[in-house]
């Protein structure tokens, strides 16, 4: 399934995740440079990334600061109770600037760029967000091999991207909205199974 997960860091000092499918297992990876993250992204043609995608409306620019500090879908976001940081503040800035210029490189090779939010899946999962081992253990009860190694918390971020993506491509999951951009997240289930793909 050609679908890749990224969790993507604000800056190239600092780790991206990647993840995904090669046969039943789940691969990843670890890059700094949008070069790297460019170079594996040529093989894939739907691309899940965890970072603000696009500006609020009436938003023209990160520097200035008008007072609008939400899009439509952050704030349906909020409404579901799932903690978010607001694409404005701070650091958030330098990672949603580096998104959308990396959206705009991939939408010209024609490839599908989606936005999904690994906390959100691992609050509708109902699982720790920084508890590394539940979180290992809630993906191979999945049915999925995962490779025998120590994975750093942006990888695990990674793998959430790419089964956000691919319960997307199943029909099962549910999209934010609105006039100015739109989040995947897994359907919300009140009797969640676990189930392999």
């Amino acid at each position: 399934m050609s679908i890749l997960g990224i969790d993507l860091a604000g800056s190239e000092k600092r780790p991206t995740g990647i993840a995904y499918f090669k046969d039943n297992r789940i691969l990843t990876k670890v890059v700094y440079k949008d070069e790297e993250i460019l170079k594996i992204a040529k093989n894939f043609s739907k691309i899940f990334i965890d970072a603000p995608l696009s500006l609020p409306k009436g938003r023209d620019s990160l520097e200035v600061n008008n007072g609008i500090h939400f899009r439509e879908c952050d704030i349906k976001l909020r409404k579901l109770k799932i903690k978010f940081f607001p694409l404005t503040l701070g650091p958030m800035r330098k990672l949603t600037e580096r998104a959308i210029k990396l959206k705009i490189i991939l939408k010209e090779q024609n490839k599908k760029v989606f936005e999904v939010f690994p906390g959100g899946f691992y609050d509708i999962m109902k699982l720790s967000r920084k508890n590394k081992e539940e979180i290992i253990k809630f993906y191979k009860n999945l049915g999925f091999e995962l490779e025998d190694k120590k994975f750093i918390q942006d990888e695990l971020d990674a793998i959430a991207c790419l089964l956000t993506g691919l319960m997307h491509e199943k029909g099962e999951s549910f999209i934010l909205d609105g006039i100015d951009g739109s989040i995947i997240l897994p359907r919300i289930e009140n009797n969640l199974k676990l189930r392999s793909y």
